[in-house]
């Protein structure tokens, strides 16, 4: 029998006041996928990750995570199966927590520790996290103390509090400077990697925070998919210069690192 997808979003569209946002998007995600999401400023990627994770609800379409589908179960427990970083995450964290409470409201998808009771098991389940982001030492730390990196690093961790069925991150390097942002590209590259990690999807408009080794990518266009598949059948100098709407060459680094820039 086969297992249900990680993440599964049917012929997705958003209409807001009048405007198609998205028309008819797919995505499919399996457990062992990695999938880039690209496309320019208002292509829809940041709407198209806000209903995967069960923040907005599409106008038509469908959503489901591992087989429960938003609209017929309890969106508060799904979410729970769902890690989630975004580039406004950060701003809606009281910058006095700890970061060790940071990562542990993501047991009940909240945003304060006061909301639900917590136990010995969730305290080191979170110290966990935060050891496999590198960032353990800051535990005890004020989240607002932290450097931009360091709290997108507690926010990964937070991601994985749960062991999610598939993590979403929209634009995780949008706050970051050149330092920050090649730390947590090596970071995102561990999770890649690691086997035993849940489905990722990754949204971004810079090619070269992407790490090496996803597997595959969509490019969106003006809210609708222009192509997706394999990640190098999708990410060619033809395929971007069309997404972009200018002529782009693709380039592979000998780090496994790619590049875009104007041909």
């Amino acid at each position: 029998m086969t297992s249900a997808p990680s993440l599964d979003l049917r012929d997705i569209s958003v209409v807001r006041d009048g405007r198609l946002l998205l028309d008819n998007v797919s995505l499919r995600v399996d457990s062992d996928e990695r999938w880039l999401v690209l496309g320019a400023n208002g292509s829809g990627k940041t709407t198209l990750v806000r209903i995967a994770a069960m923040y907005d609800h599409p106008t038509r379409g469908s959503v489901s995570v591992v087989g429960e589908t938003l609209g017929s179960t309890d969106v508060r427990t799904l979410r729970r199966r769902i890690g989630y970083v975004s580039a406004s995450l950060a701003g809606d964290l009281r910058p006095a927590l700890a970061a060790c409470d940071v990562v542990m409201t993501a047991r009940h998808a909240a945003l304060e520790p006061w909301w639900h009771t917590y136990d010995d098991a969730d305290r080191r389940r979170a110290h966990e996290c935060l050891e496999r982001m590198g960032v353990g030492d800051f535990s005890e730390r004020t989240f607002g103390s932290l450097s931009s990196g360091e709290q997108q690093r507690v926010l990964l961790a937070r991601s994985l509090m749960n062991d999610p069925d598939v993590v979403l991150l929209d634009e995780p390097s949008a706050r970051l400077d050149l330092g920050g942002r090649e730390e947590l590209v090596a970071t995102l590259s561990n999770i890649v990697d690691d086997r035993s990690a849940p489905a990722l999807v990754l949204v971004t408009h810079h090619l070269d925070e992407v790490p090496p080794r996803m597997t595959h990518a969509l490019l969106l266009r003006s809210g609708r998919v222009m192509t997706s598949g394999h990640f190098d059948d999708v990410i060619t100098s033809d395929n971007l210069s069309e997404c972009f709407g200018m002529r782009l060459r693709v380039e592979r680094r000998a780090n496994g690192r790619m590049s875009a820039f104007a041909a």
